[in-house]
């Protein structure tokens, strides 16, 4: 089998603004993504998805667009697909950074690798480790009433666990996290991600009066310049400290690990650069002695599926203790996808299917397209 041809296609699937992630980083309320299909010869077609905001990595459609058929296509074209590893160091050799970029063909070539052996995605990284991936709920950085009325629509839908966003004022933070556990009870459980907004006495003082709210972590508390800022952190506070923005690269998390700043990884598969690299920070996590979950880009379907099938069959993503964001259709006013995802409140399922198990509803692709 070989690639034929790379197609890529600019969407954007309107968000629901009255759930539109705000927080330390800024506010998430557009998604101009790209998608990624991989032609070949045996006519199997494998998706994949750039799910990248400038905000967060530097990329956009447009700019991993140009990066894929510059860059990328010319070494994929006339390769196997199923030589994922092989393909994977190519990309690098040929193009730096653009992790986003290189994630989303790296997650068709996967894809195309089980529709070419007629397996799910899961199976073929090892099987499953857990039966459906857990998932909490991300509640925007907004005034403390709507933020609360938010939580509180997440609990109706069933979620058991969230996260509030903070990193944005101190007494803010505090009022919004206090609104949101009056409003959800004592038994949901509540971590806060504070998206490296904070400094470090600063972070040290507000997440001490957090667990006054009985909050389970903290995310991100300090903004990611120096790994010993967040170690610091951790070492004052009482609660687990999940690191995020200070982790991008297998090197990062060696850092964070031998400087005992986190006790949770959270693992993107497109802001490590895919799956394979995911799995690679899992491993080294449980060498570590920690364990990670799966954060969010707010991904639409293709990536989501992807998500799904990396903490299904990672033994190192501890999803039961710290569950994933895998939220996307919480967000979106629609998808792309010809059936849904088996995503609802509290947990995430793959389609058993071949690859990642999903295709695209092209009347719903030209719907979203934006070239």
């Amino acid at each position: 089998m070989k690639i034929t041809h790379v197609e890529t296609i600019p969407v954007q699937v309107p968000i629901n603004q009255e759930r539109a992630v705000r927080g330390g980083r800024g506010a998430h309320t557009i998604s101009p993504f790209l998608l990624v299909r991989l032609h070949t010869d045996e006519g199997l077609v494998g998706l994949g998805e750039v799910s990248c905001t400038p905000l967060w990595s530097g990329e956009d459609q447009v700019t991993a667009a140009h990066c894929i058929a510059t860059y990328l296509a010319p070494l994929l074209i006339g390769a196997d697909p199923t030589g994922v590893e092989r393909l994977c160091a190519g990309m690098h050799r040929v193009l730096a950074g653009n992790i986003f970029t290189k994630a989303g063909v790296e997650m068709a070539l996967w894809d195309l690798l089980g529709k070419a052996v007629g397996l799910p995605l899961y199976r073929i990284l090892g099987g499953a480790v857990r039966d459906y991936v857990p998932t909490k709920f991300s509640v925007s950085g907004q005034e403390p009433a709507r933020a609360a009325a938010i939580a509180a629509w997440a609990v109706e839908q069933g979620f058991r666990t969230m996260k509030v966003k903070v990193g944005i004022e101190p007494e803010q933070d505090i009022a919004r996290v206090r609104a949101v556990r009056e409003a959800i009870g004592p038994d949901v459980r509540l971590g806060v991600d504070a998206n490296g907004g904070w400094a470090p006495r600063v972070a040290v003082q507000t997440i001490r009066r957090l667990c006054e709210f009985g909050i389970f972590f903290v995310e991100q508390p300090v903004a990611p310049l120096d790994v010993a800022w967040m170690a610091d952190v951790r070492r004052q506070v009482p609660v687990p400290v999940m690191a995020d923005e200070s982790l991008f690269t297998l090197q990062d998390a060696m850092a964070l690990a031998r400087a005992s700043a986190a006790d949770v990884l959270s693992i993107y598969v497109g802001k490590g650069g895919g799956i394979g690299a995911g799995r690679k920070v899992a491993a080294l996590a449980e060498a570590a002695g920690l364990t990670c979950t799966v954060g969010s880009n707010l991904e639409l379907g293709v990536a989501s599926a992807a998500m799904i099938h990396l903490a299904m069959a990672t033994p190192g993503i501890g999803a039961e203790e710290f569950p994933c964001d895998i939220l996307g259709p919480f967000f979106y006013e629609g998808d792309v996808l010809a059936e849904p995802l088996p995503i609802s409140a509290g947990s995430a399922r793959p389609l058993e299917r071949p690859g990642l198990g999903v295709e695209l509803d092209e009347a719903l692709v030209a719907r979203y397209r934006v070239d």
